[in-house]
């Protein structure tokens, strides 16, 4: 397809129309293979370090920042935003219970969640560090950041430069080369709260790795992505961790699968 006729469909469709388009194959993108290894997938991918991201994702969120555009993701601008209504109900749950919130946003991007929320916290005594690679946190750091918001490279770092509550997982873990050894390491953390949002469930009850092509009109990109089994991606939690609440996410695929969050709160509190 045209890549003008991509970027006007852009432009026109609403967001719900926009991941319709995506959705019924009206394009060759989207997620696809049975790897059997990272290494494989990743031998079919480019990556997500590429400038070029950087300067797109860069672009749409100071639009957002300055109030030119209500709402970005993925690098796309959008005139209304859409809402993980779940996850904001879960940052005003926190806040409620705690007085203040805290949070580590784990591939937060340059603050998509945060400004995406940003009504919500107005007023509030918030601290939001994002954790991301080392470009976006450089950039993040220069033009994005804050008293309320800041970008760090590791989860170490971020809390060394304030203590969390709570850690956000918004469309991040499937693209983590060992997802299950990751969450595992993080229980010494201790975080008292963790929010899940747009992370994708096979329907066959295994894990599948895939890799994922996107849209160039989002931008040119190929990675490697899991789909999870839910009952084991669910054990990472049930020790330390009951579920608040779990409920459908806003992606969709073009493969057998589904979308989902969960809010979950740390045991005995």
């Amino acid at each position: 397809m045209n890549p003008r006729l991509k970027n006007l469909i852009r432009e026109l469709l609403p967001p719900a129309g926009l991941k319709l388009f995506y959705f019924l194959g009206l394009n060759s993108y989207g997620w696809s293979g049975d790897f059997a290894s990272w290494g494989e997938a990743k031998r079919k991918s480019t990556g997500y370090d590429e400038s070029s991201i950087l300067e797109k994702v860069k672009a749409a969120a100071l639009k957002v920042k300055n109030g030119e555009s209500a709402f970005e993701r993925d690098s796309v601008n959008f005139a209304q935003i859409e809402y993980s209504w779940p996850v904001t109900a879960a940052l005003l749950y926190i806040y409620a219970r705690e007085g203040k919130l805290n949070l580590i946003d784990f591939g937060g991007s340059l603050g998509s969640s945060y400004f995406q929320n940003r009504k919500f916290l107005s007023g509030m005594n918030v601290s939001w560090r994002v954790v991301e690679q080392k470009h976006f946190v450089d950039c993040g750091n220069s033009v994005i950041a804050d008293e309320r918001i800041g970008f760090y490279p590791n989860v170490e770092a971020a809390v060394k430069s304030h203590p969390a509550d709570a850690i956000l997982f918004s469309s991040v873990l499937q693209y983590l080369e060992k997802p299950h050894d990751f969450l595992a390491g993080l229980s010494g953390f201790d975080f008292k709260y963790v929010i899940v949002d747009r992370t994708p469930f096979t329907a066959n009850g295994k894990d599948r790795l895939t890799i994922q092509k996107v849209p160039p009109a989002i931008y040119s990109a190929v990675y490697p992505c899991w789909f999870f089994d839910e009952a084991l991606f669910l054990k990472n939690f049930d020790k330390r961790y009951q579920m608040l609440e779990e409920f459908e996410a806003l992606d969709k695929a073009n493969i057998p699968a589904k979308f989902k969050g969960f809010i979950f709160e740390r045991k005995g509190l």
